[in-house]
């Protein structure tokens, strides 16, 4: 199996089975929001959109951010530790972000398309490998924004476990707590990055669900698939 690694300049051209990766915190919030009930999560570029499709679709919400902080009117940032307080039972969330949703939404020439992060590590590759790919590519969302460390991890984690190994997980872990993004959140004074983000959005296979991105009348849906 062929394994390729592209960015959000270049993931356009990528085909067959791409996994997008954004680990703080888009696609680890994603899959917390799952947990607490979601039905569907719509992915969008804009804004603008997010509020759009939240006026056609009854019991949605928006959620995600905008430089890292929830847009006036949304109805939850991109934090694992504030869905987490939200029963979102039967909820389509409709999810903006400036990295992860943007990856998904430019992978266009994508055969299959999932959305990934460390906490549903070990279901994506399940998920990945019972469809038999020849080559997979990796999409580290982060990297456009001079970081994405975190999501370089993840995609070698991930190319690990496709290969059958298993390596320590600790230094999978302290590179997210090295990264660019996760200065914000080891600050005390700044209460509106939570400490505790980190911490969830590190816990390596959390979920027993992959999460399977697919177009539904000319919209980008992401699912959880129980593995």
């Amino acid at each position: 199996m062929k394994f390729n690694y592209t960015n959000l300049e270049t993931c356009h051209t990528a085909t067959g089975l791409v996994i997008v990766i954004d680990v703080l915190r888009a696609f680890s919030t994603a899959a917390f929001a799952f947990s607490r009930g979601a039905d569907k999560i719509i992915l969008v570029s804009e804004v603008e959109e997010a509020f759009s499709l939240k006026s056609q679709f009854p019991n949605s919400k928006a959620m995600g951010e905008v430089g890292g902080l929830p847009p006036a009117g949304f109805d939850f940032g991109n934090s694992p530790t504030q869905i987490l307080e939200h029963d979102l039972a039967g909820n389509t969330l409709i999810q903006r972000t400036g990295a992860g949703t943007q990856g998904a939404v430019r992978c266009k020439n994508a055969g299959v398309l999932l959305a990934s992060s460390f906490v549903v590590a070990s279901a994506t590759v399940k998920f990945a490998k019972s469809l038999a790919p020849d080559e997979v590519t990796f999409v580290i969302t982060g990297e456009t924004y001079s970081g994405g460390d975190e999501d370089f991890a993840c995609a070698e984690f991930l190319e690990s476990r496709f290969k059958g190994q298993r390596l320590d997980v600790k230094l999978f872990i302290q590179r997210v707590y090295d990264c660019k993004d996760a200065i914000e959140h080891l600050d005390p004074n700044h209460p509106e990055f939570p400490f505790t983000d980190l911490e969830y959005c590190t816990s390596i296979d959390a979920f027993n669900f992959a999460m399977p991105i697919t177009t539904e009348n000319d919209l980008l849906v992401m699912r959880r698939k129980i593995i």
